[in-house]
């Protein structure tokens, strides 16, 4: 009975830091400016919103789309306020710096089978 609370407790243990590990590797994407990264955790179909237009894409248009945001405005960094977590899900807000100004940004990650993945990404001015 020790046994099977100890792989129990392991298994908890494991699942939160790997829980963590994914949105800790979005943001530093969103740091980078590197949507090659931040792709890797895409759900099938991803809602991104942007200040000039907002659309839900495939995991391969929302990383070209990311990518010429990113292209676009010139990242030079980004700063987490807040993270959290409900059951099932993740989120993150934080401020995107960019050469043109910084944007008020809103990631949000969904547990879909053993994974989190993101769902949504929201730029808005500041």
């Amino acid at each position: 009975m020790k046994r099977f609370f100890t792989l129990l407790a392991t298994t908890f243990i494991l699942s939160s830091f790997t829980l963590y590990l994914s949105i800790d590797d979005v943001v530093t994407g969103l740091k980078n400016g590197d949507a090659a990264q931040i792709a890797k955790y895409f759900d099938n179909t991803v809602e991104i919103t942007m200040p000039d237009k907002s659309n839900n894409y495939s995991k391969n248009q929302a990383e070209i789309v990311l990518k010429d945001f990113f292209a676009t405005n010139g990242v030079k960094g980004f700063e987490v306020i807040h993270k959290g977590e409900n059951p099932g899900s993740q989120y993150c807000i934080g401020t995107l710096v960019t050469k043109n100004g910084s944007f008020r940004t809103t990631v949000f990650m969904k547990q879909k089978s053993d994974k989190q993945v993101l769902q949504e990404i929201k730029f808005e001015n500041r």
